[in-house]
């Protein structure tokens, strides 16, 4: 996704299986997702990343993309401003409603505590830029 510096792009950190998990949907849902997470990486939003029910004041979001009759979402927080941590992706499997399934939601909630330890630790430990005269 680019490191910290290129461009202005935030660092992407990925929690767990995130990453793989994102690669296992096909690549036009990838491109998708991506291209959402560039925009997040930018300090924009796309279009389709919508806040995340349940996490008020926390800057997490999830886009959702259907494909081929499927539906696919990544989740991932803006709420630390040096970095863009993706929580989770996965495939919506109810066919009925909406709502995520209470797994998936916790699921996040554990992620986001990981990547709250984490940003800790990197920011401890990452030297920020200096701000130029």
């Amino acid at each position: 996704m680019g490191k910290a510096g290129d461009h202005g792009l935030k660092p992407v950190f990925w929690m767990a299986s995130s990453l793989d998990d994102l690669r296992s949907f096909s690549e036009e849902v990838c491109d998708a997702m991506g291209f959402a997470l560039f925009q997040a990486q930018m300090g924009g939003k796309h279009i389709a990343a919508k806040p995340m029910k349940g996490y008020k004041g926390a800057g997490v979001l999830e886009v959702v993309e259907d494909w081929d009759g499927e539906t696919f979402r990544v989740v991932y927080t803006v709420k630390f401003k040096e970095a863009i941590y993706v929580l989770h992706a996965f495939q919506k499997k109810s066919k009925t409603g909406i709502k995520t399934p209470k797994r998936d939601i916790d699921l996040v909630d554990a992620r986001l505590a990981l990547a709250k330890a984490h940003h800790e630790r990197w920011t401890a430990t990452h030297e920020k830029p200096r701000k130029q005269k």
